[in-house]
């Protein structure tokens, strides 16, 4: 009985280890597939692991017409990188290493990810829970908590730097030299332009996109003050600034979780209530006095103001409609509404904008808080300087 066929042959190299076996049986078929085998290139071929060990190593290459045709080889293409070994032992127990240290790495990124998932899922619910402080955190001076006089300015001329305060005059000479004059002039015409005596009010919200919309018109018209009213706390407010383009950075926002709540206190603030409804009272926006306070409520897309808000508003407005539709969308009504505001009022007061010199310095103040987390910590800087200086 003449003794097993020795391996053919076994090559190694930088580029990969081969081990050629011929089976028992030396059919003219077999030493062909060997022959072709030897000539193969190295670059894509390797070791398999999972055949060693049982003394049948397989060959793992691109399928080749000529070896699909021979029994004992089979092929595969092998994509890890490899390299020269000294033994056959040695090259399976380190690609074995690397292959169980290499499953090891990605579950444990596998596992990273998984938990940072679940955390950015948290703060989004937790935002949505609590989004009347997400919306707060855009304001920096301090606000105040009752209405001065009928005329409604929200904040104080204080900024709070843990247990001090800076006057806006303060913040703005700490600030200064960090803004570019570009950036000041563009927030001194905001400024100049900016009111607080015609508000919007966005009720029974029902798309976040309307009201993001809402949002970017007010703050292109020169309104500061934006309220949203929601029983449902989760949708009050969501940011969408590819459809605000930011404005939410540079407005006071406020969020209600009833129309009674929000009514009551624009009214200690000095407003009157005129909701947006198409009815025999209703007056035409074009016969309304904008130059008095006056917060305008939009209602829901589908169902319009409610009739809670309806009953406790001191006055009804529309639109007039010209087409067989009898409505608008939401963020267009607001758009006409706020547009038609702000030429009314240019024309009985000769300009739409209407903040004391105090009101505009304080307001420049928070601007140049808003623009940027450096300009907060520039204040806090300044801050602590003043103390120890006191």
């Amino acid at each position: 009985m003449s003794p097993p066929s020795p391996p053919i042959g076994i090559r190694l190299s930088s580029h990969s280890a081969v081990i050629l076996t011929a089976e028992t049986t030396h059919s003219n078929t077999d030493m062909s597939a060997c022959k072709f085998l030897l000539r193969y290139s190295l670059s894509c071929l390797d070791f398999s692991t999972t055949r060693i060990a049982t003394c049948t190593p397989s060959l793992h290459f691109p399928r080749h017409r000529l070896l699909s045709q021979s029994p004992g080889f089979k092929l595969k293409t092998y994509r890890h990188s490899s390299r020269s070994y000294g033994s056959i032992q040695a090259s399976v127990s380190i690609e074995s290493t690397e292959d169980s240290c290499t499953c090891a790495e990605e579950e444990e990124e596998e596992e990273e990810e998984e938990e940072e998932k679940s955390k950015r899922i948290s703060v989004r619910d937790l935002l949505r829970r609590n989004t009347n402080d997400d919306v707060a955190s855009f304001m920096k001076m301090e606000r105040r908590t009752e209405p001065q006089s009928n005329r409604w300015f929200p904040y104080l001329d204080k900024f709070k730097s843990g247990n001090t305060y800076l006057s806006s005059g303060e913040v703005l000479d700490a600030v200064d030299p960090s803004l570019m004059e570009l950036r000041k002039e563009r927030f001194m015409n905001v400024v100049n332009n900016r009111t607080y005596s015609v508000c919007m009010v966005v009720e029974g919200l029902s798309d976040p996109g309307n009201v993001s919309a809402v949002f970017r018109s007010a703050d292109a018209l020169g309104f500061q003050s934006v309220h949203v009213v929601s029983l449902d706390s989760r949708k009050r407010y969501r940011e969408h600034r590819h459809i605000s383009m930011g404005a939410e950075k540079w407005l006071d926002i406020e969020l209600w979780d009833s129309a009674e709540e929000c009514f009551q206190v624009l009214r200690s603030r000095g407003y009157r209530i005129a909701t947006t409804h198409v009815g025999i009272e209703a007056v035409s926006i074009y016969d309304m006095d904008w130059s008095c306070p006056t917060a305008i409520v939009v209602g829901n897309e589908g169902r319009g103001i409610s009739e809670e808000a309806l009953k406790m508003s001191d006055m009804h407005c529309s639109i007039p409609m010209k087409g067989m539709v009898d409505s608008f969308n939401v963020s267009v009504a607001s758009g006409i509404l706020m547009h038609h505001a702000v030429c009314d009022r240019t024309s009985r007061l000769g300009g739409h904008g209407d903040l004391t010199s105090e009101e505009k310095q304080i307001l420049l103040a928070e601007f140049s808080l808003r623009h940027s987390r450096s300009s907060m910590s520039i204040a806090h800087e300044y801050a602590k300087r003043k103390v120890k200086s006191v």
